[in-house]
């Protein structure tokens, strides 16, 4: 017999865009129990849009550790119920504190095993040359993050390609092909001491 437990990624797709039944479609009962207002929080349960408790960071932490954990195993790990934690988990997808789940990929066995950061000056600040810039960064997959800076240089680059040869053609398809950009520096990563995609978070 199949599972009735919440599934954490069915969740995450319909939490962003998850709107009410309307008031024809609830039974009499919810009906007079809303009344036009939010339903009463449950004692120990925080408010909608409030900040965080302990058991929402707890949650989190080991959302962030495993995304595919089931809600079952939450509960478990945080000591409420089934459907208390996964009400939870949807509000804080509902909310924006979790933005989704997504999968981490090999970066070695997909054709982009090196890391290279990249500084790009600029030679012109004006609103045309940024736009410019923006709109080609925005089209290159193999451009991870795009960081606008304060300090000796405009943006700061995260690039991942199979070898420098491909890093070289992206530089020129990308910064050397505006006549905005004045300098690119690179520096090729040569050891990941750290990785991570985790938050800290404050234990109270």
């Amino acid at each position: 017999m199949p599972s009735a437990e919440p599934d954490l990624r069915e969740t995450a797709a319909v939490a962003a865009n998850d709107p009410v039944a309307p008031a024809h479609a609830r039974p009499a009962r919810a009906r007079a129990r809303l009344r036009g207002r939010e339903a009463p929080v449950a004692a120990g349960e925080p408010s909608p849009g409030g900040p965080l408790d302990a058991t929402d960071r707890h949650l989190l932490r080991l959302l962030q550790a495993d995304g595919r954990i089931t809600n079952l195993k939450l509960a478990e790990a945080v000591g409420l119920s089934s459907a208390s934690t996964h009400e939870r988990v949807k509000r804080l997808l509902r909310d924006g504190t979790i933005l989704g789940f997504a999968a981490r990929l090999n970066p070695q066995l997909l054709q982009a095993g090196l890391l290279v950061f990249a500084e790009v000056r600029l030679s012109d600040m004006s609103n045309e040359v940024n736009a410019a810039f923006k709109a080609a960064v925005q089209l290159r997959p193999e451009i991870l993050e795009c960081h606008e800076v304060a300090g000796g240089f405009d943006y700061l680059l995260k690039t991942r390609v199979a070898h420098m040869g491909a890093y070289r053609d992206l530089v020129a398809a990308v910064a050397w092909s505006l006549p905005g950009v004045r300098d690119v520096r690179t520096y090729a990563v040569m050891e990941e001491l750290k990785n991570t995609t985790a938050l800290p978070l404050p234990a109270a």
